[in-house]
C-alpha cells in the first residue's frame, strides 16, 4: 500500500475507499492505512465510517482524504427484542453501506474493509466492488464470529451463521491482510484464504514527550487529574491549590521561570487503554492495584489499622518513599466502564488512585509519551490478533506489561521490549519491582 501509485488515463489519480463499520476515531489502524494511501501511495482516499470520536488531526487536515459519515443505529431501538435487533440492524446497515459505496462516494479502484464486523460489511463491500468494478481487499483484525460468541456463546446458531458469512465472503476477496503470523496460518489452513501479514507500526506522532509537552498536557488535564472517582484518594488529597495560581504547577511538573522540572514526589503514571469489553478483564488490574497497596504497606511495616489520612498527610508534606503512589489513567469508551468505575469507588487504597477519561487523538500519544508504564489487558476473542495499543506504547518508548496469550510474543518480547503476566499477582510483582 505504501508504493507510489500510477496515474490513470487522462491524468486521474488512483482512488481507494476505506470502509469501517465502526467509529473511525476509534479505528487507528484504518486511519493509518488512509494516511499511508494518501501520503505514500499518492491516492485520493474516501473513508466510509461512523462518527462519534474525532479522528486524528493529520487525517482531517489531509486534502486527499475525504470522510463520509454514516448515521448510527438509533439507540432508541435497542429496546426492541434481541432477535429483531439481530435481524433488522444488519439489514439497515447493509442498505446504508450500499448507498454510500455505490452512490455517495466516487468510484474507487480499490475497497479496503476492516473485519470485524463481518456482517453485513463483507457482503456490502463485495457487492459494491462487483457493481463498480473495483478490487476488494479485506484487512483481518480478528474474527467477527469469535467476538459475537462472547455474548451469544460459541454454540449459538447465529454465531454459526455469522461464521459462514464471514468465511464465504472473506474468500471472495481479491487480496487479504492480517495482523499476525498466527492469523495468517489459521486463514490459510482452515479458511482457504492467503493473507499477507501487515504488522502495525506507530505513526510519527507517537514519540516520547518532551518536558514542555508533558507540562502543557498536564495543565490541560489538571482538573481531571485532581478529581477523584470516589470521595478522595492519595492523588486528590492536598492538591486543591495546584493550578489555582496560574498554569505553572501540575500534579507531575512545575514551571519556575524558563525551566520546567518533574516533581520529586510525583505519582508514578501508569496508562492502560481499554475498550471496556469482555475480552479485556479489567478486574486483573483492580486486583493488582489492591495487592500493590497491601504489599507496600507490609514492606514498610505499616499496621493495617493505620488510617490513610496519615499516609496522605505524609505524602502531601513531601515525605519521600521507595515505593511511589500509583496513578492509573484508564482511557477508552465501552459497555463495562460504569460497572468498573463503581468497583473502583468502593476500594479503600492508600497509595493507588484511578482516573478514567477519553482523550483527543492529539493528547493520547502525549499521555503515552509522558507515562512511566503501560498496561495492556487485551486477550483476544480468537487468540490470533495483537493489541495496537501496545504498538503505540512502543512508539512512545513506554515500557509495557501485557497479558500473556497465544500469539502476543509476536509483539512483546520478554525482557527486550516488555513483560508478560498471566495473573493479577504477577502484575502486582512487576508494579512493586
Amino acid at each position: 500500500m505504501a508504493g507510489r501509485s500510477k496515474e490513470k488515463e487522462g491524468g486521474r489519480r488512483g482512488r481507494a475507499c476505506v470502509v469501517v463499520l465502526g467509529d473511525i476515531g476509534r479505528s487507528p489502524r484504518m486511519q493509518y492505512h488512509a494516511l499511508s494511501l494518501a501520503n505514500q501511495a499518492l491516492l485520493e482516499v474516501d473513508i466510509v465510517a461512523y462518527g462519534g470520536s474525532e479522528p486524528h488531526g493529520a487525517l482531517l487536515a489531509n486534502p486527499s482524504i475525504h470522510l463520509y459519515i454514516m448515521k448510527q443505529w438509533p439507540t432508541a431501538r435497542q429496546s426492541l427484542p434481541r432477535i429483531l435487533i439481530l435481524l433488522l440492524k444488519p439489514l439497515v446497515q447493509f442498505f446504508t453501506l450500499l448507498w454510500f459505496l455505490c452512490i455517495k462516494v466516487p468510484s474507487p479502484d480499490i475497497f479496503i474493509v476492516q473485519n470485524p464486523p463481518s456482517v453485513p460489511t463483507l457482503v456490502a463491500v463485495k457487492w459494491a466492488s462487483w457493481l463498480r468494478n473495483s478490487s476488494f481487499v479485506v484487512d483481518w483484525h480478528n474474527f467477527g464470529y469469535t467476538l459475537l460468541g462472547l455474548s451469544l456463546g460459541r454454540n449459538s446458531h447465529f454465531v454459526s451463521l455469522y461464521k459462514w458469512f464471514e468465511k464465504h465472503y472473506g474468500k471472495m476477496a481479491d487480496a487479504s491482510l492480517c495482523v499476525t503470523r498466527a492469523m495468517q496460518h489459521e486463514l490459510a489452513q482452515n479458511w482457504g484464504i492467503n493473507a499477507t501479514v501487515l504488522y502495525d507500526q506507530p505513526p510519527d506522532f507517537f514519540h516520547p514527550a518532551s518536558l514542555e509537552e508533558r507540562h502543557k498536557l498536564f495543565c490541560r488535564l489538571n482538573k481531571e487529574l485532581c478529581q477523584p472517582l470516589g470521595f478522595r484518594d492519595c492523588v486528590s488529597n492536598g492538591t486543591s491549590l495546584i493550578g489555582s495560581h496560574g498554569q505553572n504547577e501540575t500534579l507531575f511538573t512545575n514551571e519556575v521561570g524558563p525551566d520546567i522540572y518533574l516533581k520529586r514526589n510525583r505519582p508514578a503514571l501508569v496508562v492502560s487503554s481499554t475498550s471496556w469489553t469482555p475480552d479485556e478483564d479489567f478486574g486483573i488490574l483492580l486486583e493488582a492495584a489492591v495487592m500493590y497497596d497491601r504489599r507496600v504497606a507490609a514492606i514498610l511495616g505499616e499496621d493495617d489499622s493505620l488510617d490513610e489520612d496519615v499516609v496522605w498527610k505524609e505524602i502531601s508534606d513531601g515525605k519521600q518513599c521507595l515505593y511511589p503512589r500509583l496513578l492509573f489513567i484508564i482511557t477508552g469508551k465501552g459497555p463495562e466502564k460504569e460497572k468498573y468505575e463503581a468497583k473502583i469507588k468502593r476500594l479503600k487504597l492508600k497509595r493507588v488512585a484511578f482516573r478514567t477519561m477519553w482523550l483527543s487523538a492529539e493528547d493520547y500519544p502525549l499521555l503515552l509519551g509522558s507515562a512511566d508504564l503501560g498496561v495492556c489487558l487485551h486477550t483476544s476473542s480468537s487468540g490470533l490478533d495483537l493489541p495496537m495499543k501496545v504498538v503505540d506504547m512502543f512508539g512512545c518508548g513506554l515500557p509495557v506489561c501485557a497479558v500473556s496469550y497465544s500469539c502476543i510474543k509476536e509483539l512483546v518480547r520478554v525482557d527486550k521490549n516488555g513483560i508478560l503476566f498471566s495473573s493479577s499477582s504477577e502484575l502486582a510483582d512487576e508494579l512493586v519491582v
